[in-house]
């Protein structure tokens, strides 16, 4: 019963605005590798895949990742993070999104979007998440992703991969 109590306790902290993490940073590195495990173990559940590369990722490979990053705390930790890249093409690419299960449901994955979509409008944004994660495929899809395609990562796993137009971006796209 005390374990109830605490996750709902916890549940109901208020989180900061997004900021930008710096990995370079041991402390928020770890936070940001114990944050993922996290959120993936979840999505390995669901999925029914504990293969996922993220759950496989040493610290030294998060360090050395090419992807930006935005957190979100609560009043003692990390409790959502997204990682995207630019793609060649100058399209956006979400490459991770994550959020404590202590975190769930309360709007984290949004505010992160929502911090993301103003710092790096992109007139194509992609993004993948597994098929048969339906809360994820769901937030997407609120949020104008559209599915563009499966691709099979294990015997009867697939991943869904998504799209979203934005019309109003900038119409030049930057090279990076």
């Amino acid at each position: 019963m005390t374990d109830q109590r605490y996750a709902t306790a916890e549940s109901d902290r208020p989180f900061a605005e997004p900021a930008r993490l710096d990995l370079a940073d041991p402390n928020t590195l770890r936070q940001l590798w114990d944050l993922q495990r996290a959120s993936y173990v979840v999505e390995a559940r669901l999925i029914g895949f504990d293969g996922l590369p993220p759950l496989l990722e040493s610290l030294e490979q998060l360090r050395a990742c090419d992807e930006s990053f935005l957190g979100v705390r609560d009043e003692s930790k990390l409790v959502g993070a997204v990682g995207w890249t630019r793609l060649p093409s100058g399209a956006l690419d979400i490459c991770r999104l994550v959020v404590h299960p202590i975190a769930h449901r309360r709007g984290v994955a949004t505010v992160l979007l929502d911090a993301l979509d103003s710092i790096e409008p992109a007139e194509l944004t992609t993004v993948s998440t597994g098929t048969a994660n339906l809360p994820a495929l769901t937030l997407y899809r609120r949020r104008g992703f559209m599915p563009v395609g499966e691709q099979q990562i294990a015997p009867g796993v697939t991943i869904t991969l998504l799209e979203r137009r934005n019309a109003s971006a900038p119409q030049s796209i930057r090279s990076l």
